[in-house]
């Protein structure tokens, strides 16, 4: 069999650039779909990962990273059913773990990891959403149960898991606010939900302002540090609970226990990294993507358009924390 090649940008070791070169292109099993990628979403996690200080991610170079895809479906295996070539499809499937990322032209990725995007969601949006969108539904639905007439607090929800929190908590019928800067305050109030300028307003100030002092149904820690454990003093007694994404750190469960409250954490890459519980990250993005065409969900992504070839510039902007989730346009042709 004549082998084809393609371009992709490997992390040849910690804290070097990547660097562009030619590699085989992947040849798919029978149980999964090669991928032509058209954009590839930037996460911090990316940039941590390629500075050698998420050693949860379980990577090692030469590496292909990123996390996020959207592209079109160019071969499918024979045990496949859901895909055919041509399919618009988006999906988090891999950049971790041994699994190659999606800073290639192409990727042979397991279909439990994919949906098919909608006709009017672009390229762009498209690779996005999910790793944040996954993130925010494990968190508010699978983990928090958000329901109508809840209230629920998100913190820093201009961020990418957090203005994504904060539109599928609206969506549930949920009364959200959201703690940020005064520079993200237009942000979060344009998605619907009331701002909290963290350095103006104590726990007890907004718990009190907001909540008659009874604490929020469910709060959603997306910063992790000092803002999980004021989580914990924020939600409502008995009945309130507590998720984080970012629970890695050591705290005092007191102010939790006091309240009554409930905690849990949430793993994304889990999927990836065990092989277990794909099919739901599907699932999720499937719901993700009925809920765009609804007009009830939208991620806000970066102006600027990079190439393939800036990788280096996006994953800067990245570590400058500007607005919107950064893209990079993969060219194929």
């Amino acid at each position: 069999m004549k082998q084809v090649m393609m371009k992709a940008a490997i992390l040849e070791q910690f804290k070097a650039p990547l660097r562009f070169q030619e590699t085989l292109r992947p040849v798919p099993e029978n149980n999964e779909v090669l991928v032509k990628i058209k954009a590839s979403g930037v996460n911090p996690l990316d940039l941590k990962t390629r500075d050698g200080s998420a050693p949860h991610t379980r990577t090692v170079p030469p590496a292909i990273l990123g996390l996020d895809m959207a592209g079109i479906v160019e071969e499918v295996g024979s045990e496949v059913t859901g895909f055919k070539p041509g399919d618009a499809v988006f999906g988090l499937t891999g950049g971790i773990g041994g699994i190659q990322g999606s800073l290639s032209e192409y990727a042979a990725v397991d279909p439990d990891l994919l949906a098919i995007m909608p006709k009017s969601m672009s390229m762009r949006e498209a690779a996005a959403l999910p790793l944040i969108a996954i993130t925010a539904w494990e968190a508010l639905i699978d983990q928090a149960n958000v329901l109508p007439g809840h209230d629920v607090l998100i913190h820093g929800g201009a961020g990418g898991v957090g203005h994504i929190g904060i539109q599928l908590a609206k969506a549930r019928g949920a009364n959200v606010f959201s703690t940020g800067s005064k520079a993200s305050r237009n942000v979060i109030k344009k998605l619907g939900a009331t701002p909290i300028d963290y350095a103006d307003s104590s726990v007890e100030d907004y718990v009190q302002s907001y909540t008659n002092g009874d604490g929020f149904d469910v709060v959603l820690d997306n910063v992790g540090g000092s803002t999980l454990d004021a989580s914990f003093q924020a939600v409502k007694r008995y009945t309130g609970h507590v998720v984080s994404i970012l629970g890695w750190g050591t705290h005092s469960l007191a102010p939790l226990s006091f309240r009554a409250g409930t905690y849990s954490g949430v793993f994304t890459l889990m999927p990836l990294l065990t092989g277990k519980g794909r099919s739901h990250h599907g699932e999720i993005l499937r719901e993700i993507a009925a809920l765009y065409e609804q007009g009830a969900l939208k991620p806000i992504l970066n102006e600027q358009i990079f190439r393939f070839d800036q990788i280096e510039e996006a994953h800067r902007a990245m570590g400058n924390k500007t607005i919107g989730k950064i893209v990079v346009s993969i060219d194929n042709e």
